[in-house]
């Protein structure tokens, strides 16, 4: 009785397809990645920020300030933060202050085209649960984009 034996010509048909697929897709996939690096850091004297732009600032003892506004509460305590932040959304929808990037997007609401951009500064010292819990408090409060202000850190 003769041994039974495997046909390999269907396999190398695949493999030959297979190899001719990989080939073909190889030079489509990116060879490199192109990054901008930022320049040396020139002194270009005093830079005024936009008064629009809200930074809540974050204390070694955990109290919360907003922008030079202090006595807005704790980590603990938010409350008072969180509705300073709310009064002032408020007033940026009555006031009618949109937001640049939004304010010719029709599609959305008139009160989400409001500036409510919020920058979150934190000594570098302080635990990532606490500047969670600050994040997730701003959040709540409406803000969006909400953004970590690394720069001029204290590294203490």
């Amino acid at each position: 009785m003769a041994r039974p034996t495997i046909n390999v010509t269907p396999l190398i048909d695949v493999l030959l397809v297979l190899l001719i697929i990989f080939m073909v897709v190889t030079p489509i996939r990116p060879s490199g990645f192109k990054a901008k690096v930022p320049a040396e850091r020139r002194d270009r004297g005093e830079v005024l920020p936009h008064p629009d732009t809200l930074v809540v600032i974050v204390d070694r003892n955990g109290s919360l300030v907003l922008n030079k506004e202090s006595g807005l509460g704790t980590i603990d305590e938010p409350s008072l933060l969180a509705g300073r932040l709310r009064e002032i959304f408020d007033a940026r929808i009555a006031n009618g202050s949109l937001s640049e990037s939004h304010a010719d997007d029709a599609d959305r609401p008139y009160s989400d085209r409001i500036e409510r951009t919020v920058f979150i500064k934190a000594p570098k010292s302080l635990e990532y649960g606490k500047v969670a819990r600050v994040v997730d408090l701003v959040k709540a409060s409406g803000a969006f984009p909400i953004a970590l202000q690394i720069d001029d850190l204290d590294t203490r």
